[in-house]
């Protein structure tokens, strides 16, 4: 169990997070997971796939790498023979699935997971168990994807295949070939139709908001296309600062959905690593201070705030992935390396420009 003397320097950031307060948020993380290494929402809740792995990428980001491992496993031991997860797994009972669809975003993190987890510990065997594994979700994402390069949002229970695809779900998918792609070039096993497949859809995210539905009321898909690093650089800065004040309240953190008097930690923390990555890390900093009103007794944070009418946090739910977010958030504003280099995507493949082949 994490304690503050061992909790390390990129944790501890001011305003946000004291070595004691790091350390309570870890153990917050820690109680929610399963023996089984499942990590659900919180305990009595759902686990899917995606946020499971956030919080597993928070455990390492905190050194706990022996529960992160477990989390993987959990995945591996889950995987469905065409490469998938579904979409929700009872707490409690995992065996038992609330939710048959199949999410390709959901499917894809596994990679963002286990490169994560890789480069916080060098740890060659767990890349080889999981190589198998990165690989079969990879190939269940790319069998839906269009031929403009986006990827459809799932497949229903019944395997059929929705060809609609959300910027947000294709943007977290893009950061994730990319990891794939690093875990093949790792083992030398090169993966040309990914590279392809990657760089046609970076094109689409970049360039093509008409092949994705419109959901430009969430704040996902405002930062999700620079926080994924499919927009880098001045286009990446001009996204951010276009609707700052849409989504920003001053002082309480990010909207989840505008115009709604609604502000949620997920979404703060994940425009705070947005931020970071277009070098904006005193900003960064400001949104994540803004949220410290989200933290509760025991180190876990609420899930989101009402500021308006009665004033509430709402709903009454302490998230691993909320917790998570803000350790990951944190983590890269500190500098920690596994983390910045999975999220700043300097040292991850591009794929290839679907132009360089025509």
């Amino acid at each position: 169990m994490t304690s503050p003397e061992r909790v390390a320097e990129h944790l501890v950031l001011p305003g946000v997070l004291t070595a004691e307060q790091a350390a309570e948020t870890v153990a917050g993380i820690l109680a929610v997971q399963r023996p089984d290494g499942a990590i659900p929402w919180f305990r009595g809740h759902h686990l899917d796939p995606w946020d499971h792995t956030e919080a597993a990428m928070a455990l390492d980001a905190a050194g706990e790498h022996t529960a992160a491992a477990r989390a993987y496993e959990w995945l591996a031991r889950h995987q469905n023979d065409d490469g998938s997860w579904y979409a929700a797994y009872h707490d409690g009972d995992h065996t038992q699935v609330t939710d048959h669809g199949r999410e390709s975003n959901f499917c894809a993190y596994v990679a963002v997971g286990v490169w994560h987890h890789y480069l916080a510990t060098g740890d060659d065997a767990f890349l080889d168990r999981m190589w198998p594994v990165v690989y079969g979700a990879v190939e269940f994402v790319l069998r839906l994807q269009q031929p403009g390069g986006q990827i459809g949002w799932k497949r229903e229970p019944d395997g059929t295949p929705v060809d609609d695809a959300l910027l947000t779900g294709s943007s977290s998918i893009h950061q994730a070939l990319r990891c794939a792609l690093a875990i093949a070039e790792e083992r030398d096993e090169p993966q040309p139709d990914w590279e392809l497949a990657t760089g046609a859809l970076g094109h689409a995210v970049r360039s093509h908001p008409e092949r994705f539905l419109d959901k430009n009321r969430y704040s996902m898909d405002w930062y999700y296309p620079v926080l994924a690093g499919a927009l880098t650089g001045a286009a990446a800065k001009e996204r951010i600062d276009r609707e700052w004040d849409r989504f920003v309240v001053p002082g309480l953190g990010v909207r989840c959905v505008a115009p709604n008097p609604w502000v949620t930690g997920g979404e703060s923390c994940e425009l705070a690593l947005a931020l970071w990555v277009t070098g904006e890390s005193d900003r960064a900093l400001e949104i994540l201070q803004s949220i410290s009103h989200l933290r509760a007794d025991g180190g876990m944070y609420w899930t989101g705030y009402v500021f308006e009418g009665n004033r509430a946090v709402w709903p009454e739910e302490l998230t691993t992935w909320t917790a998570g977010s803000l350790v990951l958030a944190v983590a890269a504003l500190g500098g920690d390396e596994a983390t910045t280099a999975v999220f700043s995507g300097e040292r991850l493949p591009v794929g290839l420009d679907p132009d360089c082949c025509r």
